[in-house]
């Protein structure tokens, strides 16, 4: 069976949490419940680093607008992480090019991507923080049940992935004028931050008249 759609699940969950995908795939390479996972996922300092990762994406993930400073920071990371992870699954399998499974993991993340930064944009538009909080385990609970569902039925969670991937982009399409709301006040922030610095700054020493 090709390994496709194993690389577009784990694009997917990459786009969200790529840090608990490696994580994920690493701790069930290395206990032998699957033989899809590379051994570069299984090594120890790999599995280390992703947890410790994970940990500060838990944290960052659940407080308001740090979320999104870490999703904009993350918006090249989690990309390449979906394209790295894709084109390790099809050099361990064989069934498909690495180039084009590099691909397909990498496109699926961005747009994975930008579906949970859309939608963190809009959650913050909120007063209260438990809705971060709520949305966050959701991600993270989502991702963990998708890639183990992908370990065992690879074809089954790829469409459940595609469903999910598709109903988030409708989404973010119908939360679009919250989204707008956060970028303005995000923007009136700044300003705003901008006009105290210069408020704050002492102005030039007077030397008093100069003299002829």
């Amino acid at each position: 069976m090709s390994v496709l759609p194993l690389v577009f699940t784990s694009g997917w969950a990459s786009g969200i949490n790529a840090y608990a995908v490696v994580l994920l795939f690493g701790l069930f390479g290395a206990t032998g419940l699957t033989d899809e996972v590379p051994e570069s996922l299984q090594r120890t300092d790999v599995l280390v680093v992703a947890g410790v990762l994970f940990l500060c994406e838990a944290v960052a993930d659940k407080i308001p607008y740090v979320d999104s400073v870490w999703d904009s920071v993350h918006t090249v990371i989690r990309p390449v992480a979906g394209a790295v992870v894709g084109a390790l699954l099809a050099g361990q399998d064989g069934s498909l090019p690495e180039l084009a499974a590099a691909a397909v993991g990498g496109s699926t993340a961005l747009l994975s991507h930008f579906v949970k930064a859309g939608t963190r944009m809009a959650v913050n538009t909120s007063p209260e923080p438990f809705s971060n909080v709520g949305v966050s385990l959701a991600e993270d609970l989502g991702v963990a049940a998708v890639v183990t569902f992908a370990i065992f039925h690879p074809v089954a969670a790829a469409v459940v992935a595609g469903v999910l991937l598709l109903l988030g982009l409708v989404i973010i399409a119908f939360l679009a004028q919250r989204i707008r709301r956060f970028l303005r006040r995000r923007s009136q922030r700044r300003e705003e931050k901008r006009i105290a610095a210069g408020a704050r700054t002492p102005p030039p020493p007077d030397d008093g008249p100069r003299r002829p």
